[in-house]
């Protein structure tokens, strides 16, 4: 184990809209690369912050009941997003080139899917999470840190 990764894990919201890919077709899957992030700051938390063993809420967003549907684990450090270099993928980035990849994707693998969806509703519902980031006004970040504190305490909702 090198020192990069000697650290404890770290805790992690990664949103993805249902239709598009759902904790189900994690499931399906049992690991995915996570691509087509194109926001700075949540980049930089899957390039700088994330390691592989860390621990991932899965997030249904952009439906009819928004919230954590699973768990999941970082599989990989983050490594280029090949989408960035592709002219036909939607993620195409002109800007970026292979010797300065704009774009870092991190591979999850499936843990399990919750007995229920934890709505943000509930969530919001909590007064003990509060100041968890998801919950913040203007927050859309699709990538984003969950305190341990908090982590502990929604997996004790589940």
């Amino acid at each position: 184990m090198t020192a990069a990764h000697s650290r404890p894990a770290h805790y992690w919201l990664m949103k993805s809209e249902p239709d598009a890919f759902s904790i189900d077709d994690l499931k399906r899957k049992k690991r995915e690369a996570w691509d087509g992030v194109r926001n700075y700051q949540a980049r930089n938390f899957m390039r700088d912050g994330m390691r592989p063993g860390d621990r991932v809420f899965f997030y249904h967003s952009n439906c009819a009941e928004p919230g954590i549907a699973g768990l999941a684990e970082v599989a990989t450090d983050a490594y280029p997003d090949p989408s960035q270099f592709d002219p036909a993928s939607k993620y195409f980035d002109p800007g970026a080139s292979r010797d300065k990849p704009r774009w870092m994707l991190v591979d999850v693998k499936f843990v399990k899917k919750l007995p229920r969806v934890i709505t943000l509703d509930e969530l919001k519902g909590h007064a003990a999470l509060a100041e968890m980031a998801l919950l913040r006004k203007g927050n859309r970040l699709s990538v984003m840190p969950v305190s341990a504190e908090h982590w502990a305490y929604i997996l004790a909702l589940a």
